[in-house]
């Protein structure tokens, strides 16, 4: 009986020893995990700290080249937008060591109010530092939007195999109401106003409708057209073509006066501006706000695409 005694307290001790070495091990895990977690949230913060003290003024030293990129489509939202763009050419401008300024540009296009803002501001700015020159250097494409950004520069530089142009306007969706006859859907639209519903894809297109949209289009189209002219002047060779929507070569845009010659961006700030030190005054976006967007965008833009079913776009 004693000796039973004497097991069953020798197995209760062993049994707490191994629950004290579990609970030890399970908190030393944790205790890991945590340190782990701090760790890389203060990385984290010092990431931004860093990322937002370089997004002040630039200290530049010298005579430099300021450059800022224009890449992607030309939108309100992304990293092409207005206000990113006119911050960037601004801080360019008003450097004191800023001999010229590059304007690198590789869009598609997009949309025509932010394009124009864009334009509005280089022209301001070129008229508010008259000895600054600005010029565009295209890379892969500068189409539509992209170009109604571009004709307000000096000059405009290509490569021979840059995509230059698509001087026009679109406005394009889709009509379901073949396919609902055939699902059996019925549509029901209920508006106030007999244009509210304008250009509704789930019903038949109306004629007037239609009719004033390519009024609207035609608009939008003159005002590119006037701007091109206004930027290009006589540089441009007298051919309608130019203003069909096209898309051309920076080979054969050079030839119809859509650009002005060759070259690169250390080619323009060496041989043309003459100060080889680059100085990039892009607006670069930062983290936390790259990781918001990323985390708010899939549903803000699933939600933006179903609703505003047509958009106007310059490309």
């Amino acid at each position: 009986m004693a000796q039973e005694e004497k097991n069953w307290e020798r197995d209760t001790l062993e049994k707490l020893a191994f629950a004290a070495l579990k609970e030890q091990t399970r908190a030393r895990r944790w205790g890991i995990f945590f340190k782990l977690l701090t760790f890389a949230y203060l990385t984290f913060l010092l990431l931004m700290v860093f990322q937002w003290s370089g997004e002040g003024e630039l200290i530049t030293d010298g005579k430099h080249t300021a450059l800022v990129e224009l890449e992607g489509v030309i939108d309100a939202k992304g990293d092409a937008s207005a206000d990113k763009i006119a911050g960037a050419l601004q801080s360019a401008f008003k450097d004191k060591n800023t001999q010229g300024v590059i304007l690198r540009i590789n869009s598609p296009g997009g949309s025509p109010v932010q394009s124009g803002i864009i334009n509005d501001e280089v022209r301001r700015l070129r008229r508010n530092y008259p000895n600054t020159p600005l010029y565009v250097v295209v890379e892969d494409i500068c189409a539509s939007g992209g170009y109604f950004v571009a004709a307000s520069a000096d000059k405009i530089y290509v490569n021979k195999a840059s995509l230059v142009g698509s001087i026009g306007v679109l406005m394009d969706g889709f009509g379901f109401v073949a396919g609902m006859e055939k699902l059996g859907v019925e549509r029901r639209l209920l508006t106030a106003g007999e244009n509210k519903g304008f250009m509704d894809p789930f019903s038949p297109v109306d004629a007037r409708q239609k009719e004033y949209a390519l009024g609207m289009l035609n608009d939008i189209h003159r005002q590119f057209i006037a701007v091109v002219k206004q930027g290009r002047g006589k540089r441009l060779k007298d051919d309608p073509e130019i203003f069909s929507g096209l898309v051309w070569t920076g080979q054969k845009a050079v030839e119809l006066g859509l650009a002005d010659g060759y070259g690169s961006v250390e080619s323009v700030a060496r041989d043309v501006i003459k100060a080889e030190q680059i100085v990039d005054f892009t607006e670069k976006t930062n983290p936390l706000e790259r990781i918001a967007k990323r985390v708010g965008a899939t549903a803000a833009k699933s939600f933006a695409d179903f609703t505003l079913r047509e958009s106007i776009r310059l490309r």
